[in-house]
């Protein structure tokens, strides 16, 4: 039997006795020989095992629960917006809701995939010197949604003189942002989010402070942990997915940098802290990342490829309203023949079509004589590490990863072919 024995105040032993009989030759038991096994890593390991298989019961619960709020908002909106006495002002405000779920649910879609490609090892940098304030300013506009559907306020407060730090812009505002939608998640009613950014010694701190629920000291270790949800959050107020905090820990790793957490206790608020290296080197001019520019129409001929006739319909519609002509094609082989008669600048080929794959479509239609020069663009539900290696010798010009900005698409089909192949 297994008994477990206590050998100092935080710490126990499991030992397994075995008691065998020994036996004369009559079968009479004479003597009894006691034996004992430390047993204490099995036990450990199946402790662990059961902790790991509630935590992924807890994840599975949760993301059920994440994805089913913004699921019935869309129903409802979409309900407003099949009334037939619909106003202008109605419209408008359930298009705004629809918007706001879509990047809700896009950005746990990302989370989830990033998790996956960070335990992989699969995430590059691309790393430039960048001035703080501008990752900020698109970490806030990131997290707007949450913070106007929360209406908190938001206080940032940076020192006159430009910081800079090397690293990928995106995904330091990625991790500003999860910053930023953790604080708005965790403080119930109107309550202020506070930013501050200096430079403190050899490192450069940003510090995100919210007036929330707080954190009780016993979990401040655990809350960069994956899938770990601090007991206030179980105990009634929704909590997450539990990943936010371990990707932003990962991120800030990854540009050499730590992060930490501090609260005062429950109710009392919490402070997250990111430290990064300042950039190094001569000061010269900031590589800034080129504005979408402003599109009032775009006058092209686009031939939209994709299976998923809902999507293909809406981004027909959409590219039409810029002032393109559209067609629409749902395989690939009538893709090549919509394309022969069509004769477009652009094609938009998702890579799942069926009878003819878009990388096979692709191919065909570079190997016709209208084909050669037009623009044609790879668009996939799969992340960008899993398809760019396919696509670069198969004659796209560039990629989208749905789900994609309209404005993205439109900056792209704007530059014309032959651009970067990675788009996202």
């Amino acid at each position: 039997y297994d008994v477990p024995v206590r050998v100092a105040e935080d710490g126990r032993l499991w030992i397994d006795f075995q008691i065998a009989p020994m036996q004369d030759e009559t079968g009479r038991i004479t003597h009894l020989i006691p034996s004992a096994i430390d047993i204490s890593a099995r036990k450990h390991a199946e402790e662990e095992l059961r902790h790991a298989d509630r935590r992924k019961d807890e994840f599975l619960a949760t993301l059920a629960h994440e994805l089913r709020n913004p699921l019935a908002t869309f129903g409802m909106a979409l309900e407003l917006l099949k009334l037939p006495t619909s106003a202008d002002e109605i419209g408008r405000r359930a298009c705004d809701i629809l918007e706001r779920q879509f990047r809700h649910m896009a950005r746990l879609v990302d989370d989830l995939l990033d998790v996956g490609r960070i335990a992989q090892g699969k995430i590059e940098l691309r790393r430039e010197r960048v001035d703080l304030a501008g990752v900020l300013a698109q970490a806030t506009e990131l997290a707007r949604a949450s913070l106007d559907q929360g209406g908190h306020e938001l206080v940032v407060s940076l020192p006159p003189q430009p910081i800079e730090v090397e690293g990928d812009p995106a995904r330091l505002a990625q991790v500003f942002a999860n910053l930023l939608n953790n604080a708005c998640k965790y403080t119930r009613g109107q309550g202020t989010v506070t930013v501050t950014a200096a430079v403190e010694g050899e490192q450069v701190v940003v510090r995100v402070r919210d007036t929330g629920i707080g954190i009780a000291p016993e979990a401040l270790p655990g809350v960069f942990d994956m899938f770990y949800q601090v007991e206030t959050a179980r105990a009634g107020h929704p909590g997450g997915l539990g990943i936010g905090l371990a990707l932003v820990r990962s991120l800030v790793e990854l540009h050499g940098g730590t992060v930490s957490a501090r609260s005062d206790g429950p109710g009392r608020g919490s402070e997250l802290s990111v430290r990064l290296p300042p950039a190094t080197g001569a000061v010269g001019a900031l590589r800034r990342r080129a504005p979408i520019p402003a599109i009032q129409g775009l006058s092209k001929r686009v031939l939209v490829v994709d299976d998923d006739r809902s999507n293909a319909d809406t981004l027909a519609m959409l590219l039409q309203r810029s002032g393109s002509e559209v067609e629409t094609a749902y395989d690939g082989l009538t893709a090549i023949e919509a394309g022969a008669r069509f004769r477009p600048d652009v094609v938009l080929l998702d890579l799942d079509v069926p009878g003819l794959d878009g990388l096979d479509s692709c191919g065909r239609i570079r190997g016709e004589p209208w084909g050669k020069d037009l623009m044609i663009v790879a668009m996939t539900g799969w992340g960008q590490d899993k398809v760019t290696a396919k696509i670069e010798g198969a004659g796209f010009d560039a990629s989208l990863t749905k789900p994609f900005e309209f404005s993205t698409l439109l900056s792209l089909l704007a530059q014309g072919p032959r651009g970067s192949v990675a788009t996202g």
